[in-house]
């Protein structure tokens, strides 16, 4: 462990990690679902799947959630790292027509509208997630929670655009877009589903409530990028914070690690700071525990990144085709 990784695990000292009482639950639930969705067909699909452990990692992210929020909350996360997989690792996130064809989709499903005949899997699949998901939300949650999936619909396609261009971000400009194309705001509204509250504008788009959470989705973004940097770079994928101050800064990439880690950390200090000044200006049970929730995440993410074998396993061969085409025509939408 070099001298940043201890740092930032020292760190992470102030954030206890946490496990929901009901994870057994969730991860039989998960593989249900999948089996049920199509989403997971292929034996080297369905390999890869199980070492992720996605239903651990809503547990150690959600540690407070009932056991049937809990469970929609899985099936969350396996269907938004399936679509991942598919716009880095797949012919779709080098595809930037592609990409915009296959986003429109997903935002008419988040918009009210039946999948078209034949949908891609993972298109029927979101529709079953958002019928589940919005049938107890608050329009306010819903009009967030479809404004974050389009802001990351958008970014997706910056990062196809780029793919496609041969072009190396900026670190900032990267920064900017990076809790987007990680979902990561996405991910931080299933804390409002998850603890049963409902955070109004004027707390959620306040100065301070804003900056924790801006803080806390760049330390979920970065410590993924820390910790999918080689199974990444063996692909070619350079949209990593590691990858793209490497190019910026003229630096290797132990070098660029390092400074990467370092900026983690201080990030982490940052977010606990802004956490206070929150909790100061909205002292309330809901804010409470949406902060709380910002704490799991962190501190979820961390270790479910420093386990999972899907970052240390060679990504070879494992993508389902069938979650992007149309069914009965092969044509990727």
């Amino acid at each position: 462990m070099t001298r940043e990784q201890a740092r930032l695990w020292s760190v992470f000292e102030a954030i206890a990690p946490r496990v929901n009482p009901h994870a057994a639950t969730a991860i039989a639930q998960l593989d249900r679902w999948v089996a049920e969705q199509g989403l997971v067909v292929r034996p080297r699909a369905r390999e890869r799947f199980a070492q992720a452990d996605f239903g651990w990692f809503a547990a150690v992210t959600y540690p407070t959630a009932d056991a049937d929020t809990l469970a929609l909350v899985a099936d969350w996360f396996a269907w938004l790292f399936l679509l991942d997989d598919q716009l880095d690792d797949g012919l779709l996130g080098r595809d930037p027509e592609r990409t915009a064809e296959f986003m429109g989709e997903m935002f008419g499903v988040l918009n009210g509208l039946p999948p078209t005949p034949g949908a891609p899997t993972i298109i029927t699949a979101l529709a079953d997630l958002w019928r589940r998901s919005a049938e107890s939300a608050s329009d306010t949650w819903r009009r967030r929670f479809v404004d974050h999936v389009i802001a990351g619909g958008l970014a997706a396609r910056w990062e196809s655009d780029n793919r496609c261009g041969g072009v190396v971000p900026a670190v900032e400009s990267y920064v900017d877009k990076r809790p987007h194309t990680g979902a990561v705001y996405v991910c931080m509204d299933l804390i409002e589903l998850a603890e049963r509250i409902d955070i109004p504008a004027e707390v959620y788009d306040s100065e301070p409530f804003a900056a924790a959470l801006r803080a806390a989705c760049d330390v979920v973004g970065w410590v993924n990028d820390l910790y999918s940097l080689d199974k990444e770079t063996s692909m070619g994928e350079y949209h990593n914070l590691v990858s793209v101050t490497a190019h910026e800064r003229g630096l290797d990439m132990a070098e660029a690690a390092a400074v990467a880690t370092e900026r983690t950390s201080d990030r982490v200090l940052e977010f606990l700071r802004l956490e206070r000044l929150a909790e100061r200006a909205w002292p309330t049970a809901d804010v409470r525990a949406y902060l709380d929730g910002m704490r799991s995440w962190m501190r979820g993410n961390l270790d479910w990144s420093a386990t999972t074998r899907r970052y240390r396993d060679a990504a070879t061969d494992y993508l389902e085709r069938g979650l992007v085409e149309s069914i009965g025509t092969g044509e990727t939408r």
